[in-house]
């Protein structure tokens, strides 16, 4: 089984992007982000949603065409500190900004140049906003001293400053008419102001440090409080609800529910009012989108989450993921529309999930010291069925019964490990019951070990209970009353994973030594150990049914694992940081990892695709062989070298080049086949010369070929190869050497044929044959 990552569910912070979002789906359309990569410390919109501005802490402002994510123009911002705000005005052709020198300058956005310059405002300036009549030609802006200016475009001076605020001003909101604005700070109090008189009509304390006060349009809404004609504002501030007050009265009409757990505060809140909805961002980044008219929730958008802890796949079908960041909250996506739910509950940071067998239940545990059972329903839904508490410390992992929704086993930092059994309740219903999550009681419990449990597992037939600890041991417990089986010693530290096989009598540990052990369970020795993590390995899971194991560490690094030969047969290098989350789906066509980097990685097996892709491929070359071997045989020479080089196979052309050179007529041959080629063939029939130039069997087709290259090419065009000087560095000691070499041999020929023109040899006298010894001897 091999694996690639499929998709990345991202939610690291990056400060020196504007991402847009789709509110349908949730996907990043564009990440726009500024070409000195400096953080980007103010944006605005156009209120035509034609132009967006940004501005870098490098004083650079980036005028951008957001759909096509180019800019347009860039210019300095002219500020002796970073931009801290901006905005446009009604006509979308001037734009303000307050910088942190304590300056507000205006810019013209279609003539391209700078319009005023306001000075007077202590410190920084962190609110501007345009009066909704553009013939007015005012602008406000706020700065540290508390203080709302006025600023006449047409006369450049400072008209009013309205002091009633004690704190920083948040925000500031204009009534239709335009001769009313209303204003909030972080002195818990809204003030109504008049523009004529320039003073304050009236201050409604809201009792909480206000970041945005939006005024609401001037119709009845009775899900909001709104019944009588007048002016109505909601406000978002560190409590964490939206609520709506009656601007005369400065009563509060309406209050929304506020959600459990921290991190709820909000930072910001904006209403669109031409779609009818309503957007609010909590202090832990999460963006919150609600119907204007109801505050019913609509959408969720995840926002930061710093590090991720656990993370599993939920759904019958694995339809939905679950994951466990630094963040009391749970995180529900649905994977094919990027669709989340934010889950309240846990009061302190979630440390580890586990889901049941079918898919619909799921549970958590957390550093308060208690443990969640969650339920899904088939329209996606989450709901909180039932909660439990008894560990005196964290509780850091969680197990499920994997046969039937019976019961679930956590581990905590207090050494104990205990069984709860779900209520009958419980499974018994469809939904949480109204009065509230059903409260579940612990049937065992047993101290385990001497230190913190990082892991628990249970067996596929729910009898058998691993667990692994910091005390450099697992051990193997019998369920339901948790007796002591055996205890696996062999690590040389703490143990972070234990793991069941689902096919074999053998556990898994992953260590914080760099290595993965499998054991025994009938006599509890060690079968195998994998080494290859550089660090600690805080996951391991089995794939392909028990024949292969995934592993993750604090290196940042997944690996895949063969058992039957202890070997690595793929290393995924996607994360940055420790992989603290790793999930396989039922089917094991696919895996989740999340880690200490914010990322969440979906990655899918690619073993039958790359087999396909590789069959594929040899046939191709079988086909392209014979192609070759019978133009070869024809005596196509061109046809024969372009379909070679399309090979990229070195050894390939280097064939049909000795075949051309075979031929009587070598030299004419060669010459027209190779001028004849496309300039990237040339290229790469360089490329290949350098290989064969190596090589003093093959040098002599390298130096015909450059031989007819440096003839028939300029050294102009030459000189525009892609790659020319590196080849021509790497061809110069090679040839030299081989010149070197054929000098020598010529040398020792001539001096050979010297030797055989300048020997004189004796002339022998010629010997009297036997025949002729005999017959002067009968004379």
């Amino acid at each position: 089984m091999l694996w690639s990552a499929k998709s990345n569910l991202s939610t690291r912070v990056e400060k020196h992007r504007v991402n847009i979002l789709e509110v349908a789906s949730g996907a990043v359309l564009q990440s726009l982000e500024q070409e000195d990569q400096e953080d980007i410390t103010a944006f605005d919109l156009s209120p035509d949603d034609e132009v967006l501005v940004t501005a870098s802490r490098a004083l650079l402002l980036a005028q951008w065409a957001w759909r096509e994510g180019s800019v347009t123009r860039l210019w300095k911002a002219i500020h002796t500190a970073p931009v801290a705000t901006m905005t446009f005005d009604p006509t979308s052709t001037l734009l303000a900004t307050g910088g942190c020198d304590g300056a507000v300058r205006v810019w013209d956005i279609v003539r391209h140049y700078g319009t005023h310059h306001f000075r007077g405002s202590p410190g920084v300036v962190h609110l501007v906003a345009f009066h909704p009549d553009p013939t007015r030609l005012l602008l406000f802006s706020s700065a540290a001293d508390a203080a709302i200016r006025m600023w006449s475009l047409q006369d450049r001076s400072c008209l009013a400053v309205l002091t009633a605020h004690y704190s920083a001003v948040t925000s500031l909101a204009f009534s239709a008419d335009g001769h009313t604005m209303l204003s909030s700070g972080r002195d818990k109090i809204c003030i109504i102001w008049d523009l004529q008189s320039h003073q304050a009509t009236r201050t409604v304390p809201v009792f909480e440090s206000v970041e945005t006060a939006v005024l609401l349009p001037e119709e009845p809404a009775s899900e909001l409080g709104v019944k009588s004609p007048g002016l109505h504002f909601l406000t978002a501030g560190d409590q964490g609800t939206l609520r709506v007050w009656e601007a005369a009265s400065g009563q509060c009409v309406y209050t929304q529910a506020r959600p459990p757990g921290p991190g709820r505060e909000l930072t910001h809140c904006t209403l669109a009012r031409t779609a009818g909805l309503l957007l609010s961002a909590t202090a832990d980044h999460n963006l919150l989108l609600y119907e204007a008219r109801s505050l019913r929730l609509q959408k969720q958008f995840a926002g930061y989450s710093e590090e991720v802890l656990d993370v599993r796949f939920l759904g019958p079908e694995d339809s939905h993921i679950i994951v466990a960041s630094n963040s009391p909250c749970l995180k529900v996506f649905e994977l094919q529309t990027s669709a989340c739910q934010i889950l309240h509950g846990h009061t302190d940071i979630v440390l580890a999930l586990d889901v049941f067998r079918k898919g619909w239940l799921f549970a958590s545990c957390a550093k308060d010291q208690s443990v969640r059972i969650w339920r899904m329903n088939k329209a996606g839904q989450v709901v909180c069925v039932a909660q439990g508490s008894g560990h005196t410390h964290s509780v850091g992992t969680i197990c499920c019964s994997r046969l039937k929704e019976s019961f679930l086993v956590t581990g905590s930092q207090d050494c104990t490990v205990k069984l709860w059994p779900l209520p009958r309740a419980l499974l018994s219903k469809n939904t949480a019951p109204d009065s509230g999550p059903v409260l579940l009681q612990a049937q065992t419990t047993q101290r385990c070990h001497d230190k913190d449990i990082n892991s628990v597992a249970v067996a596929p037939n729910d009898k058998l209970l691993a667990t692994g600890s910091q005390d450099r041991m697992a051990k193997l417990w019998a369920l339901p009353q948790c007796q002591l089986l055996g205890v696996f010693s062999g690590h040389r530290r703490g143990l972070w994973c234990v793991q069941f096989s689902p096919m074999d009598q053998v556990l898994a540990t992953a260590s914080a030594d760099g290595t993965i052990k499998l054991w025994a369970l009938q006599d509890f020795s060690c079968l195998k150990t994998f080494e290859g993590h550089d660090a600690s390995v805080l996951k391991v899971a089995f794939v392909s049914r028990g024949t292969q194991l995934l592993s993750s560490g604090s290196d940042g690094l997944v690996k895949l694992w063969t058992i039957k030969n202890n070997e690595c047969v793929r290393t995924l290098d996607a994360h940055d940081d420790k992989v603290w989350g790793l999930h396989c789906s039922r089917l094991d066509d696919r895996a989740l990892t999340g880690a200490s980097d914010s990322r969440v990685i979906l990655w899918k097996d690619v073993t039958e695709a790359e087999q396909a892709e590789e069959q594929a491929r040899q046939e191709e070359q079988v086909v392209r062989q014979q192609e070759l071997d019978n133009l070869l045989h024809e005596k196509r020479y061109l046809r024969a070298l372009g379909l070679a080089i399309s090979l990229d196979r070195p050894h390939t052309v280097l064939t049909v080049i000795q075949a051309i050179r075979r031929d009587p007529e070598a030299c004419e041959k060669l010459e027209a086949t190779v001028l004849r080629l496309r300039r990237d063939q040339k290229e790469a029939l360089l490329r290949f010369c350098v290989t064969w130039n190596t090589n003093s069997r093959n040098c002599h087709e390298a130096q015909a070929v450059l031989g007819v290259l440096l003839r028939h090419e300029a050294p102009e065009e030459l000189l525009a190869y892609e790659g020319v000087r590196a080849a021509v560095e790497a061809l110069l000691p090679y040839t030299e050497r081989h010149f070197q070499r054929l000098s020598r041999t010529l040398q020792a020929a001539t001096f050979l044929d010297f030797l055989w023109h300048n020997m004189k040899l004796p002339v022998l006298a010629t010997a009297p044959t036997p025949w002729e010894t005999h017959k002067g001897t009968l004379s």
